[in-house]
Parts: structure tokens; sequence; C-alpha cells
């Protein structure tokens, strides 16, 4: 799951530069479309190809298929421990995309860092992400899911401090996005991992569809909220706005435990 999420960062990094080559070459923006297109035609040809391939994986997992209705909404949300989840999901990303979105314009506008310099930072953030989940990939199965989810959250807020520390350097707020990115690294990854463990595996696809709209709320409306603070009040409420979204996504995170934790030690009492 974090290689998996990790090669998402791979394709948001390169990207840009793919479409930068063009643009400054002169052959203009729609060579540059064309050459994204092709490339995902590509892949949808591997995964075309591919396809035998999950067909064997189901024919091996059939004996352990758990039949079972699927789940509406109201019944995935009544589940204990679900309505956590969905908060925390909520609050990681908008965490993450506010952070990518207006982390420019903060050092620009607030901290009056160079643009190029700025921008060149920012775009570190997916180094940051990507590198962390390769990383991770290599620990998970011997951390485990909470211990990971607990190191993405700190980390994170140890980055949104060294971005808001009130000092005449800026080297810290542009090394702090690259904390905030690697902090972010084993979060999201984690957080659909453990969704089986957590609330079953014969729940988990339901739950994992209902995150995921979770998680797309926070993307879309956050930051927007954000540039009307930036806009109305002072875009210098940055790292503050990042920081409450951290603690929001740690206590629910951390309430969730408690009620997984609870939830197991009654299955181990005798009836």
């Amino acid at each position: 799951m974090s290689w998996l999420h990790c090669f998402w960062g791979v394709g948001a990094a390169v990207s840009p530069y793919i479409m930068s080559y063009y643009l400054t070459g002169g052959y203009g923006w729609n060579n540059g479309y064309r050459t994204i297109g092709i490339i995902q035609i590509i892949l949808t040809v591997i995964l075309f190809i591919s396809l035998p391939l999950w067909k064997n994986r189901n024919a091996e997992n059939s004996k352990e298929e758990i039949s079972s209705k699927p789940l509406s909404l109201q019944q995935a949300v009544r589940i204990n421990g679900v309505p956590l989840i969905l908060v925390a999901f909520f609050s990681y990303c908008a965490l993450e995309q506010t952070t990518m979105l207006w982390a420019s314009s903060y050092l620009v506008q607030h901290r009056g860092v160079d643009i190029n310099v700025a921008a060149r930072f920012a775009s570190l953030f997916f180094l940051g992400i990507t590198f962390g989940r390769f990383l991770s990939g290599f620990i998970a199965d011997r951390l485990g899911d909470k211990l990971l989810i607990r190191i993405g959250i700190f980390t994170s807020m140890a980055g949104i401090i060294f971005i808001a520390l009130p000092v005449t350097t800026d080297v810290l707020a542009l090394i702090g996005l690259i904390i905030v990115g690697l902090g972010c690294a084993p979060t999201y990854p984690a957080i659909i991992h453990s969704t089986p463990f957590n609330f079953g595996k014969e729940n988990s696809q339901a739950i994992i569809g209902i995150q995921m709209a979770s998680a797309y709320v926070g993307t879309t409306f956050m930051p927007p909220l954000f540039g009307f603070i930036a806009a109305h009040v002072s875009i210098g409420l940055y790292p503050l706005f990042l920081i409450i979204l951290a603690i929001l996504m740690l206590f629910m995170s951390e309430k969730l435990n408690k009620v997984v934790a609870e939830r197991e030690a009654a299955k181990l009492q005798p009836q």
C-alpha cells in the first residue's frame, strides 16, 4: 500500500516537468498533453494485459471470501468508530492539499521568499511524500498501521512548527515543508490498510469507499476555506490552520484506537 501511493507521488512530480519541457522549449502545451495521453494509453494497455493475474489471485482467495450484503451509507456510518476515521481522513487530506496548494503563496507573501525558491521547495513537498512512502514500505509490516499513523502525524506537526518559527532565516520554513511531506507519507496508506482490522474484512470495501468520499470533501473545500481566510484575515495563519487539522486528525485517530482496543478486549473476555 505504501509503495502503491509512493508511485502516485512519482506521477505527481514528473508530470509538471513533462509539461514544462514542452512549454519552455516552444513545443506548445498540446504536445505536452499528447505525451501525457500516450503514457496513459500505454499504462491502460499494461493494465488490460495484467487482468489474468488478478483473476488468478481471486481464484486463490475464493475459499476465504465472506458473503455479506453490501452496506448502505447509513449502516456503515453506524458502525462504532467509522465517524472517527471519516473525520481523521478528512483532516489528513485537508492538511495535505492545503499545505501543497498554499505553500508557495505563504512563503512569498508572508516570509518574502524569492518566487523561484518558494516554488522549488513547495514542489519538494511531493518529494517528501514520495520518498517517505518508499521508505515506509520497508518498515510498514514491522511497525504496524497504528504506529505509522502516529509517527506520521507527529512528524507533520514538527514540520508545521518549523514553518511557523518566527526566525529571520527562511531555511527552517523551507525544510519544514519537506518534513510535513515526510509526515504525510505513511498516514494515507496506513489509514486505508488498517480498515479491515478496524472494522472487519466484510465491511472494509464499503467503508474504504466512504473514507475516500470524506477525503475528497477535505481536499475540495478546505484549501478554498483557507484562501478565504488568507484574503480576509492573513495568509500568516497558514501554520495555525495546518496545526489545527493535524491536532484534529491525531485526536480522532487516537480515539479510534481506543474504540478498537476496547472491542478486541471484549472479544477475549469469557462468555
